[in-house]
């Protein structure tokens, strides 16, 4: 079944609905098109809020937008796009209403134990004939269906980084998503509740409370001070004993931390840590996670559940027991863009520009989409149109765009540019590409990006904020406006308003430490 566009309403199907996806198909104009985004996700999650999220400073609400809305004009099906056929201009969508891991990272595990990106190279490694046969079958179930769009804008973002490292994608935690937000805070006070108990060894003690953070960017370094704020201001109130056994540690392959802000403001945030009694370890390499204690066999559980903890295998300092890892190291392709863009196809009969002559290939030869060689992202034109090239290396390729299908956000990149994989970014970009969509004008000037300074919570009320025109504050200043542009960029009235509520009562009352 192919589901089609209904009145005279040119269908754009968004894939994804994180900063791009969601910001686009919030403001394109619902009286000239029908904005249609597909996600396994039913909402849209402010990330910068997460870190708070995960130790109760706000609720988890309050990081949320759902994409379906009595105020809003966006269509919406929940699943997973599998495939795209640019001849045909439809999406294969495979339902995702009941995947259990919803609202977890994409680094997380998925269909009885397998990891999506697994899932989605098995899908690849089938013959083709064997891909129609499950197609048709699994169409049957209602299991995947085809969508077709007038306008296709992909913005799938991208797998939380790994690099392979083994028993990281098992058991350590990520922050990309509300679910991660939920199993962190959830752990933390499991580690001190078992931490608590009489029958908690001195040694398990300290390893349980011993929280390493790995990755020195800017929500390693948020987390870490959130971290410490509830442990301060609230745990130790709660488990006063228990005060002289934590220790929270950054972990960071890199010579320092935050290095995209300027040098003094990166010191500044270091001493911080430093008078808080967060450890900055740079240059260090985690080789290994695993359950069990330093020291046991490997995999060995010495205990269950929540008393257990794991070990963390350091190149420069040996095994260290840990509690909980945070894992927080960069980006990796996301599988969709590595196998189904990948699949060479026929150029579609119209809707192609071409950017150089074609002339020198055959009318049969297959076309690919065109991806940075270092980081697979989709590369695009100044006016975040996909880019194609023919498949196989030739010298002197020529070059087409396909008019109608764009792609931004972490998984793509503008041909020539070194733009930053950030929310600010993916926002602008969507924000521009929907204002020229609906003004009729794609043609008229490209998308360039105003920097906008980046900023970062460092505990105790600080922060550090470092303007695009290269101004610095730090301290208290920087935290009120921290605190003021993340509530300004929040997008509807309702957590406008929520969050100074949780902000004022958390303060006044402490934040609620329930486990569920």
């Amino acid at each position: 079944m192919i589901l089609r566009s209904l009145g005279d309403r040119e269908r754009v199907v968004i894939l994804g609905s994180g900063w791009a996806g969601y910001t686009v198909a919030r403001q394109l104009n619902p009286r000239k098109y029908q904005a249609v985004v597909v996600s396994p996700r039913s909402y849209f999650a402010f990330t910068p809020l997460l870190a708070s999220t995960s130790v109760g400073t706000l609720e988890f609400r309050t990081a949320l937008e759902p994409i379906r809305s009595r105020r809003s004009n966006v269509n919406f099906f929940q699943g997973w796009a599998d495939a795209v056929d640019f001849m045909k201009k439809t999406v294969t969508i495979e339902e995702g209403v009941d995947d259990p891991n919803q609202g977890l990272s994409l680094a997380a595990d998925r269909h009885e134990g397998e990891s999506m990106k697994q899932r989605h190279e098995k899908k690849a490694e089938e013959s083709t004939k064997q891909r129609h046969e499950n197609k048709a079958e699994e169409s049957k179930k209602g299991q995947l269906f085809d969508l077709a769009y007038d306008k296709l804008i992909i913005t799938v973002g991208c797998y939380s980084q790994t690099f392979g490292t083994p028993g990281v994608r098992e058991h350590a935690l990520f922050l990309k998503d509300v679910g991660d937000a939920r199993k962190i805070r959830n752990r933390i006070l499991a580690c001190f509740e078992a931490a608590a108990l009489p029958t908690t060894s001195e040694e398990m003690r300290k390893h349980l409370l011993n929280f390493a953070i790995v990755g020195g960017g800017p929500t390693g370094i948020e987390f870490s001070a959130e971290l410490y704020d509830i442990i301060k201001e609230d745990l130790s109130r709660i488990y006063p004993e228990l005060m002289k056994d934590y220790h929270i540690t950054v972990y960071d392959v890199a010579p320092k931390v935050l290095p995209m802000f300027d040098e003094k403001l990166a010191e500044y945030a270091m001493k911080t840590f430093a008078r808080e009694g967060i450890s900055i370890k740079t240059s260090h390499h985690v080789q290994e996670l695993r359950r069990g204690l330093p020291g046991d066999n490997q995999g060995k559980e010495d205990v269950k559940g929540n008393h257990a903890c794991w070990t963390l295998k350091v190149k420069e300092e040996g095994e260290v027991g840990v509690g909980m890892v945070v894992w927080s190291t960069g980006l990796m392709m996301n599988p969709f863009v590595e196998k189904a863009l990948g699949k060479p196809q026929a150029l579609p009969q119209s809707g192609v520009k071409f950017l150089s002559p074609p002339s020198q290939t055959s009318p049969t030869v297959q076309w690919v989409v065109k991806k940075d060689p270092k980081t697979e992202s989709i590369i695009t034109d100044d006016r975040l149109r996909v880019i194609l090239e023919p498949e196989g290396d030739t010298p002197n390729k020529p070059r087409a765009i396909m008019e109608d299908v764009f792609a931004l956000g972490d998984c793509a990149l503008l041909e020539g540019s070194s733009y930053p994989a950030t929310a600010q970014v993916a926002s602008q970009k969507a924000e521009w590409l929907a204002k020229h969509l609906n003004r009729g004008d794609i043609d008229k000037a490209g998308f360039t990006w105003k920097n906008l300074g980046v900023m970062a919570y460092i505990g105790s009320w600080n922060a550090i904020m470092q303007s695009g025109g290269g101004g610095n504050v730090s301290g208290r200043a920087a935290w009120v406006l921290w605190r003021g542009a993340y509530l300004t960029k929040s997008v509807s009235w309702r957590n406008k308003i929520l969050i100074p509520m949780y902000w004022i009562l958390n303060w006044a009352f402490g934040r609620d430490i329930s486990r569920f």
